[in-house]
């Protein structure tokens, strides 16, 4: 008889979290495929585990896969457990989960911590739903692609960053999304646990610093913003953006943040907004 693969949710950072399910099963299967097996080995001597563990990260996940699925036709039962939080949530062991149910093997998860989720409920988020977009792009032109994607989104969105990019990415937001209110949750459940909820502009002259795993919300268009007001037409903004120029005597690129932000909009839009103009006279 087949063995199962559970799919078992391990602390995010305080060892506290991990619910008793998911140490019985620990201590009951006949293996623990790690992402990384000197930090489950922690969390494993932490809790008096001896069960054996083997490395299962994105650079050997197509390669182990087919033993693991053999050691689970022969009878074993496997643990598959992330660095941390819950496996498969931008973390490796989807190719494993996929095979396992292509070979008829059953998959039990064993639900617990996860980073996306305890950002999500200390965020006030509530009944209008989220939208969990992994990773944010590395290259810059990517993440603003990824982000001017994001733009018609009426609910919250929640990605992961790492700590060198948030500054640049805080930018991004700002540039292609237009004032949104953000929430940035750094080294959750840990010793220098920081959770702040704060205006774009805010985040943008104090960033947090840059180091610890980060977790970001950016929050929907507010009524204030959108609401159920006509939006700005386009001659409308190229009106506020010649008087920003003119008699503020800013430069093209801080007069069109300037309207933005006042208008409650993109910089894109901005920027589309006095190109329809300037063609629309030609």
């Amino acid at each position: 008889m087949p063995g199962t693969l559970y799919v078992v949710a391990t602390p995010i950072g305080n060892l506290e979290d991990v619910t008793l399910r998911a140490l019985r099963i620990l201590r009951e299967v006949s293996l623990v495929a790690a992402e990384d097996t000197r930090r489950t080995a922690r969390l494993l001597q932490h809790y008096s585990i001896s069960t054996p563990a083997t490395s299962l990260h994105e650079h050997n996940e197509y390669a182990r896969t087919p033993h693991l699925i053999a050691r689970l036709k022969g009878g074993d039962s496997i643990a598959l457990v992330s660095d941390a939080g819950t496996p498969g949530v931008s973390d490796p062991g989807a190719r494993l989960v996929q095979a396992a149910h292509q070979a008829g093997i059953k998959v039990e998860p064993i639900p617990g911590p996860s980073a996306v989720t305890a950002m999500v409920s200390a965020c006030g988020i509530g009944a209008d739903g989220f939208v969990f977009a992994g990773f944010a792009p590395a290259k810059a032109g990517q993440r603003k692609r990824w982000l001017a994607g994001l733009a018609d989104e009426r609910r919250a969105v929640v990605f992961y960053e790492a700590p060198h990019r948030v500054l640049a990415t805080l930018g991004d937001i700002h540039l292609e999304l237009g004032d949104r209110v953000v929430a940035i949750g750094r080294e959750l459940t840990k010793v220098h646990e920081q959770l702040a909820v704060r205006p774009i502009n805010a985040w943008l002259a104090d960033p947090p610093p840059p180091q610890g795993e980060l977790v970001m919300v950016v929050y929907p268009r507010t009524a204030a913003m959108v609401g159920d007001k006509e939006r700005p037409t386009a001659a409308v903004i190229a009106s506020e953006f010649g008087r920003s120029a003119e008699i503020e005597g800013l430069t093209r690129k801080e007069a069109m943040r300037a309207v933005a932000d006042r208008l409650g909009i993109r910089v894109k839009e901005v920027f589309d907004a006095l190109e329809h103009v300037k063609n629309s006279a030609k």
